[in-house]
């Protein structure tokens, strides 16, 4: 097991700060409280600019075919939409009287349930898109034994806090340095285990198509998916409009029981095609201030020379 960080000075003040913001935030109407995370985003996102050349340059990767109008429009709406996600958690994920019921409609969930029946377990890919930490409490009150892989907090008491939110959810907390044991643990358990594989990883030399261009890519979800034989759904978790949050989930399944398994590039290959139809509906909520693309496959340019060499 990976060994806790002893808090420091800073890590307590922090604590202390996310502990009296929650608490403000839970005795807000909802409207008042998302709308003051929308104003919150809003002041990071185009007051400050925290990262906006980064979002704009994945933007216009992405979507080379749509206007500087449009990518600039949906720029905006990035840390809104992050900081307004991030209010929902604090206060449903505090809500020990069951705050995610009736916040999720799902699209699909004979898909999970099918591959749930086999007795396997289930890989259950995601992306940052949405709000999965809700969608995943709504899985456990539908009944799923729900792990999730999350990278550990460095700060000890937010990593507390923020394990204890989705403990609160009903998710089983697995951190990414165990991964490899506890997630084979769980799949023989009959489990279903939750995985966020849409970001770079550089410490990987496999590299998979992401809207058109080679992302590095980690192997894990498509290892376990091999050697265990469970078998992998993709869920894509939407907000739907209106001020109170409430979210569409969708499943997709990405190999047959009756369908010889892909390769392990093949297998992530299919989980960016669906992850990019849900990102191509709402791509405000994807999570773009992440460098997607920042690592390059060896002989490659960088990321900057990616906009004039792309496939079309």
């Amino acid at each position: 097991m990976t060994r806790r960080a002893r808090p420091t000075a800073t890590h307590r003040l922090e604590d202390l700060a996310i502990r009296a913001i929650s608490s403000f935030l839970r005795i807000l109407p909802e409207p008042v409280a998302l709308g003051s995370g929308r104003a919150i985003g809003r002041l990071v996102g185009s007051v400050l600019g925290v990262r906006r050349k980064i979002i704009e340059k994945n933007l216009e990767l992405a979507f080379p075919d749509r206007s500087d109008s449009w990518r600039r429009r949906v720029a905006r709406r990035v840390f809104p939409h992050i900081a307004r996600e991030v209010v929902t958690l604090l206060r449903v994920g505090a809500d020990r009287s069951g705050g995610v019921e009736g916040r999720v409609q799902f699209d699909r969930l004979e898909v999970l349930e099918g591959a749930f029946g086999e007795g396997k377990g289930v890989i259950l890919l995601t992306g940052h898109i949405g709000n999965w930490e809700i969608a995943g409490g709504a899985l456990t009150l539908e009944g799923y034994p729900l792990d999730a892989v999350a990278q550990r907090i460095k700060n000890p008491l937010a990593d507390r806090r923020m394990r204890g939110l989705r403990e609160r959810l009903g998710l089983r907390v697995i951190y990414r340095r165990d991964a490899p044991r506890e997630v084979l643990r769980s799949l023989r358990r009959g489990r279903v285990v939750a995985l966020v594989a849409d970001q770079s990883d550089r410490r990987q030399d496999l590299f998979v198509d992401f809207f058109g261009i080679p992302a590095s890519t980690a192997r894990g979800p498509a290892l376990f998916a091999l050697r265990t034989g469970a078998p992998v759904v993709v869920a894509t978790s939407l907000r739907l409009p209106g001020w109170r949050a409430r979210y569409r989930v969708g499943f997709t399944r990405l190999v047959g029981a009756d369908m010889a398994p892909p390769s392990e590039g093949e297998l992530m290959r299919m989980y960016f095609e669906v992850l990019e139809e849900a990102i191509t509906e709402a791509p405000e909520q994807y999570f773009w201030p992440h460098d997607r693309w920042r690592a390059r496959p060896p002989g490659e340019g960088a990321t900057r020379e990616l906009g004039s060499a792309r496939p079309v």
